[in-house]
This record gives C-alpha cells, structure tokens and sequence, in this order.
C-alpha cells in the first residue's frame, strides 16, 4: 500500500515514522520517499483508515486531509516527531 502525506522534510522524519510504523504494524517493509512524500507499507488496502491515523498522531497527515488549525498543529507535531528521529540516530 502506499500513502501520500504532508511534512516530511528529511531523514529524521523519516526514521520516526519507519519505527513507529514498524512497531504498529510489525513490518519492517516500509519505505519512505522524503522528495515525494509517499510511504509504502506491506500492509492490506483494508488497515489504510488505520495506517492514516497513526501518521496524522506523528503529524504527517494524508494530503489534503487536514487545514486551517489542524494543519499547523500537525505541522508542529511533525517537527518533533523529526526531532526524535535525529536523535535516534
């Protein structure tokens, strides 16, 4: 499956979302496409509402899901999210 999401910025982003995937979906076939912002997951089509959920909680919500305030909230979210996936470097 692959979904499309807003705010992913760089190889910390994409860290904190690969492991919290992982963890979730007990996968490690995920790739994440930084320039495109499109993930893909060795996931069933049926978990996709699931799958959007737990990317909008790290603040990288499917695209054009969200605007006005909920935006800029994930937006804030998802710089910590980026944050911790430097760090876990």
């Amino acid at each position: 499956m692959e979904i499309t999401v807003d705010n992913i910025k760089c190889g910390g982003c994409a860290g904190s979302i690969t492991k919290k995937l992982t963890s979730i979906f007990d996968t490690d076939k995920i790739d994440v496409n930084i320039e495109q912002g499109v993930i893909s997951i060795d996931l069933d089509d049926s978990r996709k509402d699931e799958l959007a959920k737990v990317l909008l909680d790290l603040g990288y919500p499917e695209i054009d899901s969200v605007q006005g305030f909920d935006s800029a909230k994930a937006k804030a979210k998802s710089f910590v999210s980026c944050a911790i996936g430097k760090m876990d470097k």
